[in-house]
């Protein structure tokens, strides 16, 4: 005698792993991949039997039933474990921008859950009630990018759905790169001539001036040690970096202090030489420390002599010498506004960094070729290089052909009053 099919209350025929509860709702079962029990449950029987074809549809594909079940959180966990080639300060800078802004409210989502609307909808928050800055939500969207990458690789969803979704925030809110500006020579001369004849400021005139000098990067230049510089030569060496920052997971280590990296990219790794004014602020440096009985008192992961120093003899870092810049700017400006209303030149508001720019712009203006430019930056891809060239070649066109124009202009009146 044949079984009899099992019905629901409204005496419609259920298939196999479906049943109705007890309160009128139905559920799904099945066995997954690595034969656990799985369930779903819905409302009605239609819901239930197009979640019954989604699952189906999965299984084809090859996505894995535990997609449901597996939070963001989950699979970043995974990440921080199976991640590497990454500096220390950079994978703890990642790691805190994931704990503080992702992990509580994002990242408690299901994998299979997430379209590109929710992480659209996360970004607008983060931006609008956040207020958070286009460079943070940039590293947010870096961590959180590779981690469904991931979520992609190990079948656990088709797409990621964050392809584009940065990119389309920028533009849909008005986030556009700002370029980083250069001193221009008139600038740059007033910040060095500042420093150099102003008493309370002459102590920051080496470091300063071995940043513009040199286009290397502050950490490249806060980690120089007098070993790594021959003065007879007049060459640097530079084959490290300095960094300072906040240790946040290391446990017994927490806390901010220095450590030792390599350059940036292999390609940073280079030899630059010194142009004479260089020389000089290397040698003033010493004489300063000579004069002070300053040494270095610092060991970091096994260096130690470095160049320059607080009062302290403990190596310079970033955010020092940018609050040191901004005193400077207020200081030399308020000079000059006492010696006339109108100052042909004042200091612009500008960072370390604009001094690696405006060390690059100073070499456009005088025409070095584009490959020396991109050795002596320790660029790895010669793009970076050109997209910098471009923009100071534009400027550098657009003043010529000012300077053009008053010629025309000049020679224009002259055949006109003959």
């Amino acid at each position: 005698m044949a079984k009899e099919k099992r019905k629901d209350k409204s005496r419609v025929v259920l298939r196999t792993g479906e049943s109705q509860r007890v309160d009128g709702t139905y559920h799904f079962c099945w066995t997954d991949e690595n034969r656990k029990r799985r369930y779903v449950y819905a409302k009605t029987l239609d819901e239930l039997r197009y979640k019954e074809e989604l699952i189906e549809k999965d299984k084809k594909d090859g996505i894995k039933a535990e997609a449901r079940y597996t939070t963001v959180n989950d699979l970043y966990e995974l990440w921080i474990d199976l991640k590497r080639g990454l500096k220390n300060n950079t994978f703890e800078n990642y790691k805190y921008m994931y704990e503080t802004f992702v992990r509580h409210q994002f990242g408690t989502k299901t994998i299979s859950s997430i379209k590109k609307t929710d992480v659209k909808r996360f970004y607008n928050y983060l931006v609008d009630q956040r207020h958070l800055k286009p460079s943070t939500v940039d590293s947010i969207h870096t961590v959180l990018h590779q981690v469904l990458d991931m979520a992609v690789d190990d079948a656990y969803i088709r797409n990621n759905p964050s392809n584009n979704v940065l990119k389309e925030l920028k533009q849909s809110h008005g986030f556009y790169t700002e370029k980083r500006k250069s001193l221009t020579r008139p600038e740059q001369d007033l910040f060095l001539e500042y420093l150099k004849n102003t008493p309370s400021s002459q102590n920051w005139y080496p470091i300063f001036a071995v940043l513009v000098g040199t286009g290397l990067r502050v950490g490249e230049v806060t980690g120089l040690r007098w070993c790594d510089i021959d003065l007879d030569e007049g060459i640097i060496d530079v084959n490290h970096t300095l960094v300072y920052y906040d240790h946040r997971t290391e446990g017994s280590k927490r806390g901010c202090y220095f450590n030792i990296n390599t350059t940036k990219t292999p390609t940073g790794k280079r030899k630059v030489p010194m142009l004479s004014f260089v020389k000089e602020a290397f040698l003033m440096e010493k004489e300063r420390q000579e004069l002070l009985g300053l040494r270095c008192e610092a060991v970091v992961d096994g260096y130690t002599d470095f160049i320059f120093l607080n009062r302290f003899g403990q190596p310079q870092h970033q955010s020092t010498l940018n609050k040191a810049i901004r005193r400077i700017i207020r200081d030399c400006n308020d000079e000059h506004f006492l010696k006339d209303e109108k100052p042909k030149v004042l200091l612009p508001h500008f960072s370390c960094h604009s001094l690696r720019h405006t060390f690059t712009t100073r070499m456009c203006e005088a025409g070095v070729n584009v490959k020396v430019i991109q050795d002596a930056l320790g660029h790895k891809d010669i793009s970076t290089t050109l997209n910098i060239y471009t923009d100071v070649t534009k400027e550098l066109r657009k003043s010529e052909f000012e300077g053009l124009e008053l010629f025309f202009q000049k020679e224009y009146n002259k055949v006109s009053t003959l």
